[in-house]
């Protein structure tokens, strides 16, 4: 879905991406909505797969007037094999990228003047989700309540659950919200409810790659 209205872009995999981010960078500071516009247009790609075509990377660098293009990606059980594959999908309109991803996150300036972003969840570094980055963010003082959502979600695999292998991380962190007060929160309103830490340290790199990619830093709501 392109908006030309819209100066500042992030493409990403899915829908719980879209709802997380803004309540995750309103907890942070930054107000979401300004003069009635979201301060950064957030697109759910249905999936890697979509989000990966060159076509879709090359339409939104090409908008009139686009001043930062972001993009958000899960690892997956393959960290190497995808940044190759987000970084192929965007060379044909940025020849000059990295040929590694930075640890802190890619911020790139195009030849164009155009802020490219890339983030790959957890951590730009080891294999994970969107819901393994989530789990930065549990409290310190339920540490052993966490401990004991990963045990018994790997205990119930033996048991005839359901979930693919490479779904655990998601398990694990819904396992946890189901105890928590009220249960079964989902994970934007866990954000914005406080249930979560938004100011965990690891969860602060991605804020601060967010607020320098779109020139947030500024940005307040007090």
């Amino acid at each position: 879905m392109i908006n030309k209205n819209h100066s500042k872009i992030l493409l990403v995999e899915g829908v719980e991406d879209l709802r997380i981010i803004p309540k995750l960078i309103e907890a942070n500071g930054v107000p979401w909505v300004k003069a009635k516009q979201p301060v950064v247009f957030i697109d759910p790609c249905n999936g890697y797969d979509n989000l990966v075509n060159p076509d879709l990377i090359a339409t939104w660098l090409q908008a009139s007037g686009l001043l930062a293009l972001g993009i958000i990606i899960d690892a997956d059980e393959n960290p190497e094999e995808r940044w190759q594959s987000i970084r192929n999908a965007s060379l044909n309109n940025i020849p000059d990228l990295p040929k590694s991803l930075p640890e802190e996150g890619l911020i790139h300036i195009t030849a164009q003047g155009i802020r490219f972003g890339i983030w790959m969840m957890p951590d730009n570094k080891i294999c994970g989700m969107l819901e393994t980055f989530i789990a930065y963010m549990i409290p310190s003082t339920a540490e052993e309540l966490w401990q004991f959502a990963q045990t018994v979600t790997r205990e119930a695999q033996t048991k005839g659950a359901k979930f693919k292998a490479v779904h655990e991380d998601k398990a694990k962190i819904y396992s946890w919200l189901a105890w928590q007060n009220p249960p079964g929160r989902q994970l934007h309103q866990a954000i914005k409810q406080r249930i979560l830490t938004p100011q965990n340290p690891d969860a602060q790199k991605f804020v601060t790659w967010f607020k320098k990619l779109y020139q947030l830093e500024n940005e307040s709501s007090h």
